[in-house]
């Protein structure tokens, strides 16, 4: 029984970290469609640059703490 639970506790961790993964992802496409991109392709870069400085970070700590509930 001790082995089923422990077995049922790794997929409820598997779950969550492809949770959290797919979250951080899905963060990440939503704020960059949500930029309206203009400008030169120098400046849309640079747009396109600036939400990721913001998103990434975040999306970085959902993966990490995923990871991190897996080991």
């Amino acid at each position: 029984m001790a082995e089923f639970a422990d077995q049922m506790q790794g997929a409820q961790r598997l779950a969550w970290a492809d949770n959290a993964i797919k979250l951080a992802v899905d963060l990440t496409v939503a704020a960059i469609n949500r930029v309206n991109i203009q400008g030169t392709t120098e400046e849309q870069a640079n747009q396109i640059r600036s939400v990721m400085a913001v998103v990434f970070p975040e999306a970085v700590t959902l993966v990490r703490e995923a990871r991190s509930g897996l080991q």
